[in-house]
């Protein structure tokens, strides 16, 4: 309590924008931001002008616009301290490219110069994807080159996103970059990365892709985002990193929280190929890609794991057990009717009676992002 009322205290008048408030980082952005002191602004697209579910009894200022709208940008940057750029568009597979890059960098340049323009601080969102991986199993960092990725849409357009936001920096712009893992937690309206974890719960999880990623809570990456304001170097990036595990081991933490059965062992990868195939086919047919397709199955079966070591020594960055984390979405999940069967909402099962708390049990990682 004494450190949230010290940050309220050093926050109270300062102001923010926030794009992307109604998702998974952005919410939490917005929820964090106003419980120490800011006055925040959000960008919503003309559908979340009015009334919205998750923005609901919050005393934000909404601006409608969108990032291709020049003068909407003006207006949302207009006497703002620190833009905070969690929008994106998200999709792992080979389409949608066109629709990407018009968010995703065209967007994030247009809102990069603009912050810059007005001379506020500029907090980049991307993610861990428009980073390289090792060949030789050692974790990525920040510094790691391009390659190992599946190079679909969504890696390239972040990743040019980036450079899009270190043009402005090279020109003035006072930017640094955080890029998160996967993020699992709170306040997942949609729900995005939450999904996975809903998937195992409905009793869907009994196979897990045979890869690896970095798992962390979101409250935890938000507050990563709060330190790369406060002590971040501009131009720089900063992985905020979480615990390195095979999604088996994840989805059996899932699974435990959910009170649902485990996972009996990894899908054989010649199987998660086929089914990755089968979902192009599939989209050719509907002319609608599905989250199941052949990008989505390779990216599955990737070591997807990054050091935070910068992280850790330059902006204190902790995070806390997958459990915790784990048991805190799930307890949301259930408190606002996602918990899943057979793919729809249902009212909330028996396994479903803890509570939501937004205490945290912070442990630092190690320089391979693990605990």
């Amino acid at each position: 309590m004494p450190d949230l009322l010290n940050s309220y205290s050093k926050n109270h008048g300062k102001s923010c924008l926030v794009t992307g408030a109604t998702g998974l980082v952005g919410n939490n952005v917005v929820r964090r931001f106003l419980d120490t002191g800011w006055k925040v602004k959000v960008l919503v697209r003309p559908r979340h002008s009015g009334p919205t579910v998750e923005l609901e009894g919050l005393p934000v200022e909404k601006i409608t616009g969108t990032l291709e709208d020049i003068s909407s940008l003006r207006r949302a940057v207009d006497g703002i301290d620190l833009v905070i750029h969690s929008a994106a568009m998200v999709h792992c597979g080979w389409g949608y490219h066109d629709e990407m890059y018009r968010v995703n960098v065209d967007g994030t340049a247009n809102l990069a110069e603009i912050t810059r323009l007005a001379g506020a601080r500029f907090i980049h969102v991307s993610s861990v994807d428009a980073l390289g991986l090792r060949s030789d199993g050692i974790p990525a960092d920040e510094e790691t080159s391009p390659g190992g990725m599946v190079e679909c849409p969504y890696v390239l357009t972040k990743r040019m996103a980036e450079s899009a936001v270190l043009t402005e920096v090279e020109r003035g712009l006072d930017a640094v970059i955080v890029n998160p893992v996967y993020m699992i937690g709170p306040w997942d309206w949609k729900p995005s990365s939450g999904r996975m974890l809903l998937e195992v719960a409905s009793g869907k999880g009994l196979l897990a892709p045979p890869g690896a990623n970095d798992f962390v809570d979101v409250r935890d990456a938000v507050s990563g985002i709060e330190a790369a304001n406060e002590r971040g170097q501009t131009g720089r990036r900063y992985i905020l990193g979480g615990h390195a595990m095979t999604y088996l081991d994840a989805w059996k933490v899932f699974a435990k929280v959910a009170g649902r059965r485990p996972p009996i062992g990894n899908a054989p990868p010649l199987a998660v190929r086929v089914a990755g195939r089968l979902g192009d086919f599939a989209g050719t047919l509907l002319r609608r890609e599905p989250p199941v397709n052949s990008a989505a199955a390779e990216m599955s079966m990737l070591r997807h794991n990054f050091s935070c070591q910068r992280a850790i020594d330059e902006l204190d960055y902790k995070i806390r057990p997958l459990e915790v984390a784990a048991a805190d979405a799930w307890a949301w999940f259930c408190e606002n009717g996602y918990a899943k069967n057979s793919g729809e909402r249902y009212t909330q099962p028996a396994s479903c009676h803890t509570s939501y708390s937004s205490k945290t049990r912070n442990i630092s990682p190690s320089a391979s992002g693990t605990t």
